[in-house]
C-alpha cells in the first residue's frame, strides 16, 4: 500500500490554504476551544490558555511510546506543543503544559513548525503526532500548509485532550488522518474539579462525534502502521474519578462498539494531585479490573490496554531534557 494523505489533494485543489487563511482569522476572536475565550490572540490578548498566535513548540522527537500501532520501529514523530486549555491538577506533562513564561520562550514561526515536521519525516518517523493541539489549532494549518509544500507526506495525528471546538475540527475535515482524542470524564462535574473546565463530558462527546464522522471506526493499515482512523484513549484514575462506565456507554451506543479503545493505567500523582485526596494515589488492581470489565460490558473489543506496571514507563522529563524527555 503507498498511502497518501489526506491533506495533499487539499493542497492541490487549493482547499488547504483557504481552511489555513479562515481558521488563522479566527484568532482574532479565539474560539479555538469550547472555552470560547473571544480574545485577540494575534494582537497578544491571552485567554485561559495564555498562548498567543503562533504555535509553542516545547519539544519534539521520534517517540516510541504511543500504541503500537503507531510508534511502529520508528518512531512517532511527536511535536509537543506548550501550554494548554484544560488545568488538569495531575497532568503528567505539567512542566511544559502549566508554565506559560518558560515556554514563552519556545515560541516559533509558522515555517519553522513546517521545518519541524520535515525534519521529522527525514528520521523516518512513520507519522507526524501533534501532541495537545488543541490551543494553537487556528494555527498549526499554516504550518501543515507550508510542510506538505515542502513535501511533508505523512498521515498528521491529531493526539488530543479531546476538548475541542466542532468548528474548527471542520476545519480540519480532510486534513487530519488519524484521531488520537483522550477521553478524560464521563462526569463533567469531575472535570471541573481536576481539570478546572465547564462541561467536559458534553463538549468533549460532540467533539468525538465529529471525528468518528471524519474518519469512522475502521483503522487502515500501511504495514503495520496504521495511516487512518480513530483511537479513543482513557486514563484510568482513582476512585473512579473518570466515571470510565459512562464514557464506554457512548463510544458503545453513539458512535460505535467498533471503535478502538486504548486503555490506560499509566496514571501516577504528580503535578498537584498532592492537593486532593481523592486522586493522591497510584491506580489499584481492583480498578484496572473494574475497567476491563466495562469493557466487555458493552462489547468495546477493539484496541489496545496498558499493564499495572506502565506508570514506571511514561514518566516525562521536560526540565531534564527537551530533544529526549521519554528516554526513548
Amino acid at each position: 500500500m503507498n498511502f497518501i494523505p489526506s491533506y495533499i489533494e487539499l493542497l492541490h485543489n487549493g482547499e488547504l490554504y483557504k481552511r489555513a487563511e479562515k481558521a488563522y482569522a479566527s484568532l482574532a476572536s479565539c474560539t479555538s476551544c469550547p472555552r470560547d475565550c473571544n480574545v485577540d490572540r494575534i494582537n497578544d490578548e491571552y485567554g485561559i490558555c495564555t498562548s498567543g498566535h503562533l504555535p509553542i513548540v516545547s519539544s519534539y522527537t521520534p517517540h516510541f511510546g504511543e500504541e503500537p500501532v503507531l510508534s511502529g520501529t520508528s518512531g512517532a514523530g511527536n511535536i509537543f506543543f506548550g501550554n494548554c486549555n484544560l488545568k488538569c491538577i495531575y497532568c503528567q506533562n505539567f512542566e511544559i503544559s502549566q508554565n506559560p513564561k518558560i515556554e514563552k520562550q519556545k515560541e516559533v514561526s509558522h515555517n519553522r513548525l513546517a521545518e519541524i515536521m520535515i525534519e521529522l519525516q527525514s528520521k523516518a518517523c512513520h507519522n507526524i503526532g501533534l501532541v495537545s493541539p488543541t490551543h494553537f489549532s487556528a494555527t498549526i494549518l499554516k504550518s501543515i500548509y507550508l510542510a506538505a509544500q515542502q513535501g511533508l507526506k505523512l498521515p498528521i495525528i491529531y493526539n488530543t485532550n479531546g476538548y475541542d471546538s466542532v468548528e474548527m475540527l471542520k476545519h480540519y475535515d480532510g486534513v487530519i488522518d488519524i484521531y488520537l482524542p483522550d477521553f478524560k470524564y464521563g462526569n463533567s462535574e469531575y472535570a471541573k474539579t481536576y481539570s478546572l473546565v465547564d462541561n467536559y463530558f458534553e463538549k468533549t462527546k460532540e467533539a468525538i462525534k465529529e471525528m468518528y464522522r471524519q474518519v469512522g471506526d475502521e483503522l487502515v493499515y500501511d504495514g503495520d502502521i496504521v495511516v487512518r482512523g480513530l483511537i479513543i484513549r482513557h486514563l484510568i484514575l482513582p476512585n473512579d474519578l473518570s466515571d470510565t462506565e459512562k464514557v464506554f456507554k457512548f463510544i458503545a451506543e453513539e458512535l460505535s462498539p467498533n471503535v478502538h479503545i486504548s486503555l490506560m493505567s499509566q496514571y501516577y500523582p504528580t503535578n498537584k494531585a498532592y492537593k486532593d485526596i481523592l486522586i493522591d494515589r497510584a491506580l489499584r488492581n481492583s480498578e484496572y479490573n473494574k475497567a476491563l470489565q466495562l469493557l466487555e460490558k458493552y462489547g468495546l473489543h477493539n484496541g489496545w490496554i496498558q499493564e499495572m506496571e506502565s506508570a514506571n514507563n511514561y514518566k516525562p522529563q521536560f526540565n531534564q531534557d527537551r530533544l529526549n524527555p521519554f528516554k526513548n
